[in-house]
């Protein structure tokens, strides 16, 4: 394979996981070797190569004889990846709040500033909100709190794409209308930065990453319950 042919098959691939976690091949559809042939002008090998590593990533599951299926999103796994973040961010925070310098504050700051101009698009200009910038953004004051306090690896392991609560939080800021939370949540975590306050960093955090359960509510389980996979009751209250 040339060096260019890589290049144009990871341009696919990355095409393909943009296009799944924005909802544009919803969970459950089927992506045909058929269709991405003729869509993108390749032989079926490249094709099964670049599914199946759609399918590593937990984006797509191959099945024998039907074909590629976009992946439904696992409540259970968003609850516990929720819970995860929860536990390490509030720590993280903490540790940023004690020790931060003036420059570390005023990084915070700036993207926050970023976030806020991305937001007033949502109210003023919804057509073209832009939901990945905004999710970006969002991610990236977090981000500095990682770094500052050198957690690079938690971060980084924290914020690499997951297949359920990735798609979750895209859902959230198109359904469930997170911009408000989202800025008033940051503003708030400015704010105790601003103050050195440690108090209240917990509630702050398990409120702002548990938003999306909060707001999406009972959706999940009606309008988007095709989204998701089924959810199993408890071993005691099965038969």
């Amino acid at each position: 394979m040339t060096a260019q042919n890589t290049a144009d098959h990871e341009r696919i691939y990355q095409t393909l996981t943009q296009e799944i976690l924005r909802f544009e091949h919803k969970p459950g559809d089927l992506l045909s070797e058929h269709y991405l042939c003729q869509r993108f002008s390749l032989s079926r090998t490249p094709v099964r190569s670049i599914l199946q590593r759609l399918q590593e990533n937990g984006l797509v599951q191959i099945v024998p004889r039907k074909g590629s299926i976009v992946t439904r999103l696992d409540y259970d796994i968003v609850n516990q990846f929720i819970y995860e973040r929860v536990a390490v961010e509030s720590m993280v925070l903490r540790d940023f709040i004690l020790s931060c310098s003036p420059m570390d504050a005023e990084r915070v700051r700036f993207v926050y500033s970023q976030l806020e101009a991305l937001g007033q698009t949502y109210f003023t200009d919804p057509g073209h909100f832009d939901v990945d910038r905004f999710r970006e953004t969002d991610l990236s004051m977090h981000e500095i709190w990682f770094r500052a306090t050198n957690k690079r690896f938690l971060w980084e392991r924290l914020s690499s794409t997951q297949s359920s609560y990735t798609r979750f939080c895209t859902l959230d800021i198109i359904e469930g209308g997170n911009v408000p939370d989202v800025l008033r949540d940051h503003a708030e975590m400015l704010s105790l930065i601003d103050a050195r306050s440690v108090d209240g960093i917990e509630a702050l955090m398990r409120r702002h990453l548990y938003g999306g359960i909060r707001r999406m509510g009972a959706l999940a389980f009606t309008k988007y319950a095709g989204y998701f996979e089924p959810i199993e009751p408890p071993s005691s209250e099965k038969a």
